[in-house]
């Protein structure tokens, strides 16, 4: 069996960086996607945001971390990580009292598409964060 999710969206918040027990690097951002359209009924205009959590390894993560920051455009490949207790998005309870979602993502691949020292471009820049896919570790140490 196989997954693999692309994901193309800004940084929500400049990413942090942990490092593992053994030296391990491991970053951590989040990704918000847009997409918009007008309503059939009325015509007015629509959008719905949906936010990832990416979890990046390695070189890869100490690239990301250096040269990604808040607003950043990125690509991300990588595979949806479900919550183990119920197979879907991580859920959890908002301060207001409803119901948020977490989508997951284990990335493989990052790639810059805001130039070097651009935010939120419309540019595709390049720059792939390494060719060594990423390796999911068991705990992340926060």
């Amino acid at each position: 069996m196989y997954q693999k999710i692309i994901v193309v969206g800004n940084l929500g918040r400049d990413p942090e960086m942990r490092y593992m027990p053994d030296g391990t690097a491991v970053t951590n951002f989040s990704i918000a996607t847009s997409r918009r359209w007008a309503d059939k009924a009325t015509g007015e205009p629509r959008e719905e945001t949906t936010w990832f959590r990416i979890t990046v390894w390695r070189k890869q993560a100490e690239t990301a971390n250096e040269y990604l920051s808040k607003g950043s455009k990125v690509l991300v490949e990588g595979r949806i990580k479900p919550d183990p207790n119920t197979g879907g998005p991580r859920l959890w309870t908002r301060q207001d009292g409803t119901v948020g979602a977490s989508f997951e993502i284990t990335a493989d691949a990052v790639r810059f598409m805001s130039a070097r020292g651009e935010v939120s471009s419309e540019q595709a820049g390049g720059g792939d964060l390494g060719s060594a896919p990423a390796q999911e570790e068991d705990e992340i140490p926060f």
